[in-house]
């Protein structure tokens, strides 16, 4: 069975063979990534994006920020560099992408639609927007929402098997705003791009952190069959697994601001297991993960190693014991 075949199933909740995961070079991964090139989401870590954005980056960390924003008035909508993400240049490498991985559980990766408008408009004065200026944030939303139905219909073409974009919507306790104006102004959105995935044959996958459980029932109910999330201990494990497990599929490192920075080489082990135990199902529903910013997190060599090496382990197991590695780790459900 083939990479793409074990990721498909994990994420279908059919039984999948082993655990699926995608870690560093030395230890392999099931999916590969592809993205428009260059990309209308760009994140530079210094200077101007396509749109105008401009980017500044202090630390170690690869994500810059953005220190001025092309939509300082919504006046400035009208001038505003809007990217065309139908050109040819963006696409033309997705014709060899599936020949030169043809095993591997391939993901394009769209625009976000809560991100980049902020990094256009600015945090608080987006906050506000959903108040004050709903319309005008609205079109700019259904700019994104466009860019993205393309860029699903490009991806579908060229075989790919998911659909994914980065939105983080959580504080440490809460969502950015609240969970009525997300419903009133994200929600019939993102459910567009997620209809028109899943009806061109593509599994839908969003990577958002912070704290987000007032929002997963609906992201669930809207049609996302993976959340990607590198944060779990600010939610509590429990919680998620209680409220969430078998519902969706997690694809996850270990908890990255608390167990694989401050954690020993047995909490991270002890973590790797409760992840799979307690997220994931006989059926499938979990993928393990790696944080691909060690440096910017803090996370030493030893940790992320540390990690891998359990992860592949458990894969492992499950792949010679079955049914009876569950029902051996039932007491971490």
């Amino acid at each position: 069975m083939t990479s793409r075949d074990v990721v498909h199933k994990a994420i279908r909740f059919q039984t999948p063979p082993r655990l699926p995961y995608s870690l560093t070079k030395d230890y392999g991964s099931d999916i590969a990534r592809v993205n428009m090139q260059p990309s209308v989401d760009a994140r530079p870590g210094s200077g101007p994006d396509e749109w105008g954005a401009i980017w500044y980056n202090v630390g170690v960390s690869r994500l810059g920020e953005v220190i001025e924003w092309p939509i300082k008035d919504w006046t400035d909508f009208a001038t505003l560099k809007i990217p065309d993400v139908t050109e040819p240049r963006r696409w033309q490498h997705l014709s060899q992408v599936r020949e030169k991985a043809p095993d591997k559980f391939l993901i394009g990766t769209g625009i976000a639609i809560y991100e980049r408008a902020h990094f256009l408009r600015g945090l608080e004065n987006l906050w506000v927007d959903t108040i004050e200026n709903p319309e005008q944030l609205g079109r700019l939303l259904d700019v994104l929402v466009e860019m993205n139905l393309y860029a699903i219909d490009k991806y579908a073409a060229a075989g790919m098997d998911g659909f994914m974009f980065c939105d983080d919507w959580g504080l440490q306790n809460r969502l950015m705003i609240s969970p009525h104006t997300w419903r009133h102004i994200w929600k019939p959105r993102y459910q567009r791009i997620y209809q028109a995935a899943r009806e061109a044959g593509l599994c839908t996958l969003l990577h958002s952190c912070g704290y987000i459980v007032d929002i997963l029932d609906d992201l669930i109910e809207i049609g996302l069959d993976v959340i990607q999330m590198d944060q779990q201990e600010n939610m509590g494990l429990r919680n998620l697994a209680d409220r969430f497990a078998g519902r969706i599929t997690f694809w996850c490192p270990v908890d990255i601001q608390k167990t694989m920075r401050y954690g020993t080489p047995d909490d991270i082990r002890n973590y790797c297991r409760k992840l799979a135990a307690m997220l994931g199902t006989p059926q499938g529903g979990f993928i393990a993960q790696w944080y691909a910013d060690p440096e910017g997190a803090g996370h030493s060599p030893e940790a992320v190693t540390v990690m891998c090496e359990e992860f592949v382990r458990i894969s492992e197991e499950i792949a010679h014991q079955g049914e009876q590695w569950w029902e051996r780790n039932a007491h971490l459900r």
